[in-house]
């Protein structure tokens, strides 16, 4: 690595996990050493440049500002804030909504799982098209919007609480609403940053959203689970409708270069979105990781929605010790992303992939087998939440970095939407599927079941050309303006995705 370990030793949290990004993306195709980081923002720039010849570019780059850290950059820092408190507040919500559901509305497996879908649904109803109508607008607008509309709905819920009107129902309404924004906001969420830095501070910038994300993981848990237990659910629930308020003002006063695609380069709305598949499933890497993503999503979701009865109930976990149980697993989601840049190194970019995904399809089988063994519940949650958290890390930040890096940025908004349409959509049916089986045969079982269907998840990049490569290619490989290309071997001749 570049860094010395002294020098790493006192950083802080959210320099390491910047770091992560940015050192796994230099260590990617066009790069064998950090020694190259100027070509490699010229080799980006070039491919952004070489983008925009063939179609009118959704972005302009950030003005030429120095290239040091984007700690000193207050515009990204008004963004960052903004993002920080209402991830924090998520995660305190990600915790007292189940609570709210299953302790004070006594709900079944079955109505879980209907709030779980709820939460997701809006990702396979309406994940495409936004994806399509994303790359029309301006992405912090949709993005100040769908926070307004979070905040409102959300608010709902601790007032019909406190007046003692509250049912599931209600929940699950709150649930659909918050996610048709929140797939607008993910969306535009993953695709704005390329227009508010520098290039060859893209890496940077996710690593830093992303790191935030993990410390939020840390802290909000825990405390979630204190304010559930002193103040009750409605009133932690009130500490997140403030964060995304917060974030609401935070846009308003961050500035974005995007500039809107001309009307002429806007086609028929099923034309855009086909644009969009074809990318994603045109590049065969890109499409072994979806396969991968989505059905570790799918299994996935069938334990989680089940989790808090299995928690809460069966085990007899309060709700304080599993926010500590989410807050200590999130130490690997930390450490993950500290530890990528050198896993990446030693093992290369595209081995990581693999690997990682081997571990993430283990761990699940240690939540049913806890039911063998109640007594260790606590400290065996804490290490499956911890290697799950540390290996997604890897994953996620490989993965996310590399398909970012290969688009064109007027196809990044469809990108992400098609991708999520598809890892994302599966959670619905995953959830009604787990409350479904649970109210049938019981909730061990059904966590049996979700382990034994994750382990597949790994075999689409386990079975495939990772194995061969060390480097992911770079964006001149995948638009097929040079380079030897792995995916182009694997393709049996220079494959260009999404033409």
């Amino acid at each position: 690595m570049s860094q010395s370990d002294e020098l790493r030793a006192v950083a802080t949290p959210e320099e390491l996990a910047a770091e992560t990004l940015a050192e796994a993306r230099a260590e990617a195709s066009t790069l064998t050493s950090r020694a190259g980081a100027d070509e490699a923002v010229e080799a980006d720039q070039d491919a952004a440049a070489a983008a925009a010849t063939r179609t009118p570019a959704a972005t302009t780059p950030a003005p030429a500002a120095g290239k040091g850290s984007l700690w000193r950059d207050r515009n990204f820092l008004t963004l960052w804030s903004g993002q920080a408190l209402s991830q924090f507040g998520a995660q305190i919500t990600e915790l007292a909504i189940p609570v709210l559901a299953v302790l004070m509305l006594d709900a079944t497996e079955w109505e879980v799982g209907v709030l779980n879908a709820a939460q997701v649904a809006a990702f396979l109803v309406v994940g495409l098209p936004a994806g399509a109508w994303i790359d029309r607008m301006r992405k912090r607008h949709v993005m100040i919007v769908a926070d307004g509309v979070r905040a409102v709905a959300l608010g709902t819920l601790p007032v019909l609480a406190l007046v003692g009107a509250l049912e599931i129902w209600h929940m699950i309404v709150v649930a659909l609403i918050m996610g048709v924004a929140t797939v607008f906001f993910d969306v535009s969420n993953q695709s704005i940053i390329p227009s508010l830095v520098r290039t060859n501070q893209i890496a940077e910038a996710n690593g830093k959203l992303q790191s935030t994300e993990q410390l939020a993981g840390l802290a909000g848990p825990a405390v979630g689970g204190w304010l559930v237990g002193v103040l009750a659910a409605p009133l932690a629930i009130f500490l997140t409708v403030g964060t995304y308020l917060a974030s609401f003002v935070a846009l308003l006063f961050t500035r974005d270069r995007e500039r809107l695609r001309s009307p002429d380069d806007h086609r028929p709305l099923v034309h855009e979105i086909a644009e969009g598949l074809r990318w994603v499933f045109g590049n065969p890497l890109l499409r072994r990781i979806v396969g991968t993503t989505g059905v570790a999503n799918f299994f996935g979701t069938m334990a989680t929605t089940l989790l808090p009865i299995f928690a809460l109930r069966e085990l007899g976990l309060t709700p304080q010790m599993l926010g500590i149980v989410f807050s200590l697993s999130a130490v690997g989601g930390l450490l993950g992303a500290m530890a990528t840049p050198r896993i990446v190194k030693r093992l290369g970019e595209a081995r990581a992939i693999p690997i990682s995904a081997i571990a993430f399809s283990l761990a699940p089988f240690f939540l049913p087998a806890i039911s063998l063994v109640p007594a260790l519940a606590f400290p065996l949650l804490v290490v499956q939440f911890f290697v799950m958290s540390f290996t997604i890390l890897l994953y996620n930040i490989t993965q996310v970095t590399f398909r970012q890096r290969i688009t064109p940025p007027r196809l990044l908004g469809r990108m992400n939407a098609s991708i999520r349409f598809v890892v994302w959509g599966v959670m619905p049916i995953g959830a009604l599927l787990a409350g479904a089986l649970g109210t049938w045969i019981g909730t061990v079982p059904t966590l049996w079941i979700a382990a034994s269907g994750e382990l597949l998840a790994c075999l689409f990049v386990v079975i495939g050309p990772f194995w061969g490569m060390r480097e992911l290619p770079d964006a001149h490989e995948e638009h097929g303006t040079g380079g030897t290309g792995a995916a182009a071997a694997e393709d049996g001749g220079g494959a260009e995705p999404g033409r």
